[in-house]
């Protein structure tokens, strides 16, 4: 349970106001159909994430030492520090609607997903907790939990949030974790 709970924490706060968040807010706009453009992100999400846990536990159980545990909690403090900086999502990187909602949000999703700090985030959560489908879930999880809103909220939802606000939080957990990791490598902490 704490792979699901940690993972969907993390990523639902990371997810706020990340380039894919504005991209859900933009194929919302586009579209007007909620539904595929939700399970679109569903069903891309699922599969970019579950491919990225799948990596992060692999790597670990191959590389099962302290100095790549050490790795993970820093790639956790990295992610804090780049989770400090604000998306955006480029012109160019906008779909064009030419296969339908869903069609389009999955192809966009999968792709836009890719590299992306909710990614890293998964191969890392995947790394730390060696539990692909309680990662999977809870990274999902929290993706839907910051985009659904978004999708039917849009732009009056960011003007009430305090993004800045948003993103120490989730940098704090991201440090937190990354910190964690640390010290029980270090064996400071069972």
């Amino acid at each position: 349970m704490e792979a699901l709970f940690t993972s969907t924490a993390v990523v639902a706060l990371a997810e706020i106001g990340d380039k894919t968040q504005l991209l859900a807010m933009l194929l919302a706009t586009r579209f007007r159909r909620p539904l595929p453009i939700i399970f679109g992100i569903l069903v891309a999400t699922l599969a970019n994430h579950a491919l990225a846990a799948l990596l992060g536990a692999q790597a670990a159980a191959f590389l099962d030492s302290p100095v790549f545990r050490y790795a993970v909690g820093m790639s956790f403090i990295a992610m804090a520090a780049w989770t400090l900086i604000p998306d955006k999502l480029d012109a160019e990187e906008a779909p064009r609607p030419r296969f339908g909602a869903f069609l389009t949000t999955l192809v966009a999703f999968f792709l836009v997903e890719m590299g992306d700090k909710t990614q890293i985030a998964t191969i890392a959560l995947g790394a730390r907790f060696h539990d692909v489908v309680s990662v999977t879930a809870g990274t999902t999880l929290g993706m839907m939990i910051a985009n659904v809103p978004a999708i039917f909220l849009g732009h009056e939802l960011l003007k009430r949030i305090d993004l800045a606000k948003v993103r120490l939080v989730a940098a704090g957990l991201f440090l937190i974790i990354g910190l964690w990791v640390l010290a029980q490598t270090a064996g400071w902490i069972g």
